[in-house]
């Protein structure tokens, strides 16, 4: 067994994600974003594949995607209210970091074990944008599954999908704190 890190326990035992419209300028340069993406780029990845790529989308990448979200919901018949969601996801955005789920050929790796890593890179990602000081969220919606918005949005190939778009910014205030899963429900212990 290593030397514990208390410090790193506290933070996971403490965390909680910002909600993404309360997240205001400044954002992190891009200085400052590099040591959050290399300390997602360190996830588990099983057959160091690197089933994931980022896209770093600032303010004026946000406000097109804002407007194609609003074009593609016409064909989509979504409802008006998460239309507007949708819109505002990327509208009222200064700084997001679209994490890419790019699953490679392999043999001995499952597609379903690549998605997981592409996931831990969104959680990897978001816990340390909130343990540099920056407020995160971790968001997803209806325009993140539409391929189309996919490939005129972002240029993403057939095979690639949208794991999370990870919101970055000044957090305004802190949250309240939610209820949390009651482990004697979550968890079973198997001794033999």
């Amino acid at each position: 067994m290593s030397a514990p890190d208390p410090a790193v326990m506290a933070f996971l035992l403490n965390r909680r994600s910002r909600p993404a419209k309360t997240l205001t300028p400044p954002v992190p340069s891009r200085e400052q974003l590099i040591p959050i993406l290399t300390a997602a780029a360190r996830i588990p990845d099983h057959g160091k594949l690197e089933p994931w790529r980022f896209i770093v989308l600032e303010r004026a990448a946000l406000s097109r995607l804002a407007a194609l979200a609003q074009r593609r919901a016409g064909p989509l018949d979504i409802a008006p209210e998460k239309i507007a969601k949708g819109v505002a996801q990327f509208g009222d955005a200064d700084l997001a970091v679209a994490v890419i789920a790019s699953p490679k050929p392999s043999e001995k790796i499952p597609a379903i074990e690549q998605t997981y890593s592409a996931g831990a890179a969104c959680l990897t990602l978001l816990n340390a944008a909130l343990a540099s000081g920056w407020g995160a969220n971790w968001l997803t919606g209806w325009a993140s599954y539409d391929r189309e918005f996919m490939r005129l949005g972002l240029g993403l190939e057939a095979d690639e999908s949208i794991a999370g778009f990870i919101h970055i910014g000044t957090q305004t205030n802190a949250p309240p704190e939610r209820p949390r899963p009651d482990l004697d429900a979550k968890v079973t212990w198997m001794s033999q």
